[in-house]
C-alpha cells in the first residue's frame, strides 16, 4: 500500500498500488459503495491486468462513526482523509432545519474542496421527461465554499439576529421587522476566480466549446453580478489566446473558431434555456446556490440524480461522491442504483490519471443501459424486471472490454 503524493504543491503522483480512502455512507451507502469498488476494481484489472490495484482504506463518517465514538466526523477520519488525499464517499445524512451541521459541507470547507463538479449526459435507454435529451452533455463548476454555503445565518429571534437588524437600521436605514431571520450572503474575488479558472481549463483540456457563467447580477449586483465581472476578467487576463467573448466570437465566428466562448447568462434564464437551447451549452461555472439548483435540474432531464456524477476538488484534495440522498427506507436491501457513485468512481479514476480504466467503466455502464439492464428505479418506469444493485454491477463488469490504443 502506497500513499499518493502531492509534489510540486499541486502535482499528484499516483503509485501503481495507490491506497484510497472511501466512506461507505449511510441508509444505502454500504450497498453502492460495495458495488462501486467492485466495478472500479474491475475496470483497474482490465485496464491494466494485474500491474496496477487500488488498496482501499475505510474511514468512517456519518451514522456508522457516531455510533463507534460518538462522533459523526471523529478526528481520526479527517486524519485518514489528509494521508489518502483521494477519497470515494457515498451519501451522508444532513438533517433540515435541525441537529448537526451537513457533513457534506463540512468536509468541502475543511479541505477547500471548493469546485463541485458535475458532470450531466443522457444515457441511450434511461427514460427521460423532456423529448431530445441526447442533447444534454454539460458539466457544472459549483463554487463550494461561499455564498450559502458560508453557513453565516442567526434565528429570528436569537440575539445575534437582533444586533444585526439593529446594525442595518442604525447604520443603513435598513428596517426589518423583529421576526426576521438574517444570513449573509459572501462571494469573494479570490474565491470566484479560482472556480472559474478551473472551470476553463478543463474545458480547455477537454476540447468544450464554451463556459457560461451563470449569475443572478442584474438583482445582486456586488456579489452575483461582481462573479461574473471577475469570471470575464480571469479569461481575459489568463486564457487570452484560448478564448473569446460571446460578443466578440459572434462578429466573427470564422475568426475564433478555435477558441472557448465566454458568455452568461441571469439564472432564471438559464434554467429556461438549458430546456430550450440545450445544445448551446457546455461548460457551466457558477455561484454556490445557483449551481446547487442547476445540476439537480440537468440531472432530471437525463433521468435524475441516481445517474449524476459528483467532484468536490480543491488544489490538493479530492473526494468523489455519489450526489443523491440516503435513502434509508432502502438501506440493505441491495436495490439502491449504484451509477451515482459509479461514475464518480469513473471520474476519480480520470483524476489520478487512469484514463484507460476510467473510460473502460464509463463504456461499460452505457452499454449496460442501452442494453436497458436497470435497477428498480428507472425498472418501474420502463416496466421490466429491475436487478439488484449488486447484479446492476456484475452486468456493469461483463460489458467491460479494453480500450484500444
Amino acid at each position: 500500500m502506497t500513499s499518493i503524493e502531492i509534489r510540486n504543491n499541486s502535482e499528484l503522483f499516483v503509485p501503481d498500488n495507490p491506497s484510497i480512502g472511501y466512506i461507505e455512507g449511510d441508509g444505502i451507502g454500504p450497498d453502492i459503495s460495495r458495488t462501486a469498488i467492485s466495478v472500479i476494481n474491475a475496470a483497474v484489472e482490465v485496464a491494466y491486468g494485474g500491474s496496477k490495484h487500488i488498496e482501499w482504506k475505510k474511514i468512517l463518517a456519518g451514522e456508522e462513526a457516531y455510533k463507534g465514538t460518538g462522533q459523526h466526523l471523529p478526528q481520526d477520519s479527517l486524519e485518514e482523509i489528509r494521508k489518502s488525499i483521494i477519497v470515494l464517499k457515498g451519501p451522508l445524512t444532513t438533517p433540515i432545519g435541525e441537529g448537526f451541521r451537513s457533513l457534506n459541507v463540512t468536509l468541502r470547507q475543511l479541505f477547500d474542496l471548493y469546485a463541485n463538479i458535475r458532470p450531466v449526459r443522457y444515457f441511450p435507454g434511461v427514460p427521460s421527461p423532456v423529448k431530445n435529451p441526447e442533447k444534454m452533455n454539460m458539466v457544472v463548476f459549483r463554487e463550494n465554499t461561499e455564498d450559502l454555503y458560508a453557513g453565516i445565518e442567526w434565528k429570528y429571534n436569537s440575539e445575534e439576529a437582533a444586533k444585526f437588524r439593529k446594525f442595518l437600521a442604525d447604520t443603513y436605514s435598513v428596517n426589518l421587522t423583529d421576526d426576521t431571520g438574517v444570513g449573509v450572503k459572501p462571494i469573494s474575488r479570490f474565491r470566484s476566480n479560482r472556480l472559474v479558472r478551473m472551470a476553463i481549463k478543463y474545458a480547455i483540456s477537454n476540447k468544450r466549446r464554451s463556459v457560461t457563467l451563470v449569475h443572478k447580477g442584474n438583482i445582486m449586483k456586488y456579489t452575483e453580478g461582481a462573479f461574473k465581472e471577475w469570471g470575464y476578467e480571469v479569461a481575459a487576463a489568463e486564457f487570452k489566446d484560448k478564448t473569446v467573448t460571446e460578443e466578440e466570437y459572434l462578429k466573427a465566428p470564422e475568426k475564433y473558431s478555435d477558441r472557448i466562448v465566454i458568455k452568461d447568462r441571469i439564472t432564471d434564464n438559464m434554467f429556461q434555456q438549458v430546456l430550450t437551447r440545450t445544445e448551446d451549452y457546455d461548460v457551466i461555472a457558477t455561484t454556490n446556490l445557483n449551481g446547487d439548483y442547476l445540476s439537480d435540474a440537468l440531472a432530471a432531464q437525463v433521468g435524475g440524480l441516481g445517474i449524476a456524477p459528483g467532484a468536490n476538488i480543491g488544489d490538493v484534495y479530492a473526494i468523489f461522491e455519489a450526489v443523491h440522498g440516503t435513502a434509508p427506507k432502502y438501506a440493505s436491501m441491495d436495490i439502491a442504483n449504484p451509477t451515482s457513485i459509479m461514475l464518480s468512481g469513473a471520474m476519480m479514476l480520470k483524476h489520478i490519471g487512469w484514463d484507460a480504466p476510467s473510460e473502460i467503466l464509463d463504456n461499460a455502464i452505457t452499454m449496460a443501459y442501452k442494453d436497458q439492464k436497470v435497477t428498480q428505479d428507472l425498472a418501474r418506469v420502463l416496466n421490466i424486471k429491475p436487478l439488484k444493485c449488486s447484479e446492476f454491477g456484475n452486468e456493469v463488469i461483463k460489458r467491460m472490454k479494453p480500450i484500444r490504443q
